[in-house]
């Protein structure tokens, strides 16, 4: 087993590290050391992921309220299943999670696959990095039965001989408080299963949902009668093994009304026939039809629901006269070529999106270590571009140590400026070949940091701290222009938008002169209508990597 890294410990002993989205580069960059050549990460740090994951996780409520934008697209992926392959190809083709790249995972990353480990590693430091922006629901594999069932428990004991029970039991603990649904824009429910006639949402917002240990232990001690009873209702005799008995008191565990809920949303299948009936095949939850979908949607003044759970043969699936929709993330689930795979983009106001893959030899043709690099690679663009957003304090630190005005600095000196001014606990060290150029004597060329990267002015007479500014908090500006865009036109008034500057600085306490905005805004306001198309206003503001077009060129991978 290696020995742990410094960085990774750094990243996981300073929450300040983790809890910033621009530390991503460096947690992604370490977790992913040990998964270029399928290494084991060290089971220390595999448990503090899980000790933090799980304190993030008891602060969140049972259901996750996501709200898109016309200028912010939310990805849905379905049940990856220990499939490795098939999550960086996601992450190559729709890019990192990151505060402009929102994902929800539905559930079931783990068993039947060798990588589940991985897997949840990957996930869980993507998700302490963008609490806000990565959104992980409950599966019905998110359970230690059936872990030991269907092999991720085999998979942990063998990769982690001394410790593995430890990880075990902390993973127990962990699923239990994973939320068990997401709903988006107050319309779309995504749940793992499904729902039933019974469905109740204002109760499942509201149970205890810890106590939910496994969809296969009964909530109650097992006695002749219970047994028989419990036999005639959602779960039969193979999925509550009749000697499993729960611990602890009753006030510890769901009540068996409670439990039958959760089930269902973890368990249930979409069929056509009308109705709802008990799921034979499965063993737990239901089939539910039609007419359930649209008693539950309306009952509730919801749109859509987006599970997962089934495989499907082109990854996603619409039934329901398009009110369910099934989206499933593992290809190649039963066999080679069996099924592709499917993730989905949605934004308020549009059409669902579909993007349908197929983990091949085409797509494995790199060895796995430099397909993590290709990953890196868009990592350390999210550093790069906190930089540039930065970039006149960074100058005028770097100027404030370099008394020689030679345009150099020592590597501490530089790495100093970094920590100090972007706030962030890297190991700037190791980042700096990725970041800067050196002369032989190991001294940083610090204006190198800029050479391949600039943010693209909206009018080139804007002064650059203004456009520094205005990148650096363009997402907190969109949150305030759609509360003044009250018709949600995407237009406002002249004064509206002096009125938001004005709400902007006062909330973030940042100095700039009204006649610089004033300014900025006369000259975007191009009809001269006194209306500002404040999406393209924001869209304007991009960064643009000068070596795009070489590294496409580079990457082509299908």
């Amino acid at each position: 087993m290696p020995s742990p890294s410094s960085s990774l410990s750094n990243m996981l002993m300073n929450k300040a590290n983790c809890s910033s989205p621009t530390s991503f580069p460096s947690c992604w960059k370490t977790t992913h050391k040990y998964t270029r050549k399928i290494q084991i990460l060290h089971a220390h740090y595999v448990l503090e992921v899980l000790f933090e994951t799980k304190k993030v996780l008891k602060q969140m409520p049972n259901f996750t309220h996501v709200k898109t934008s016309p200028s912010k697209e939310l990805t849905i992926c379905g049940d990856l299943h220990g499939k490795l392959d098939d999550l960086f190809l996601i992450f190559y083709k729709n890019g990192l999670p990151s505060g402009s790249n929102t994902y929800i995972f539905n559930g079931d990353f783990v068993d039947r696959g060798k990588h589940s480990i991985e897997i949840l590693m990957i996930l869980f430091v993507s998700f302490l990095v963008y609490p806000n922006d990565l959104h992980l629901n409950r599966g019905n594999h998110e359970d230690f039965m059936m872990n030991l069932r269907y092999g991720f428990t085999k998979e942990i004991l063998h990769k982690y001989k001394i410790h593995g029970k430890k990880i075990l039991q902390i993973l127990e603990d962990v699923y239990t408080w994973l939320p068990i649904g997401t709903i988006i824009d107050n319309e779309i429910l995504v749940i793992h299963g499904g729902i039933s006639e019974s469905t109740d949402l204002n109760l499942l917002h509201h149970i205890e949902r810890n106590k939910m240990k496994s969809v296969l232990m009964s909530p109650i001690p097992l006695d002749e009668d219970r047994d028989n009873d419990l036999k005639k209702n959602k779960i039969n005799t193979t999925i509550i093994p009749r000697e499993v008995k729960t611990n602890g008191s009753l006030s510890e565990q769901l009540t068996k009304h409670e439990w039958e809920q959760v089930i269902d949303i973890l368990w249930s299948d979409p069929r056509g026939k009308r109705g709802c009936y008990p799921n034979t095949s499965r063993g737990g939850g239901c089939y539910f039809g039609p007419d359930i979908t649209s008693k539950v949607l309306n009952k509730y003044q919801l749109k859509m629901l987006i599970r997962s759970h089934e495989c499907k043969p082109e990854g996603y699936e619409i039934c329901h006269d398009g009110k369910v929709v099934t989206v499933f993330s593992a290809s190649n689930y039963y066999e080679e070529g069996s099924n592709r795979g499917a993730y989905i983009k949605l934004c308020s106001g549009m059409n669902l999106r579909f993007f349908q893959y197929q983990v091949t030899k085409a797509t494995c043709l790199r060895p796995l270590y430099q397909r993590v690099n290709t990953i890196e690679s868009s990592a350390i663009r999210i550093l790069k571009e906190r930089m540039i957003s930065r970039k006149t304090d960074l100058i005028r630190a770097f100027q404030l140590q370099d008394r020689s005005k030679s345009g150099k600095l020592p590597m501490g000196q530089w790495a100093f400026s970094m920590e100090n001014i972007l706030g962030l606990n890297l190991p700037w060290r190791s980042l700096s070949p990725h970041l800067v150029t050196t002369d032989k004597n190991g001294n940083i060329n610090y204006m190198s940091s800029f050479e391949d990267i600039h943010i693209q002015k909206p009018v080139k007479e804007a002064q650059s701290t203004l456009i520094e500014t205005l990148y650096r908090y363009r997402s907190d500006l969109q949150i305030i222009f759609n509360v003044i865009d009250s018709d949600h036109s995407g237009l406002i008034s002249m004064e509206e938008f002096r009125a938001m500057w004005k709400l902007f600085n006062s909330h973030y306490s940042i100095h700039i002169d009204d006649f610089q905005i004033d300014d900025l805004a006369e000259r975007m306001d191009l009809n001269k209508d006194g209306s500002i198309d404040f999406n393209e206003f924001l869209k304007a503001f991009y960064v643009v990597h000068k070596l795009d077009n070489v590294n496409k060129s580079d990457s082509k991978l299908a």
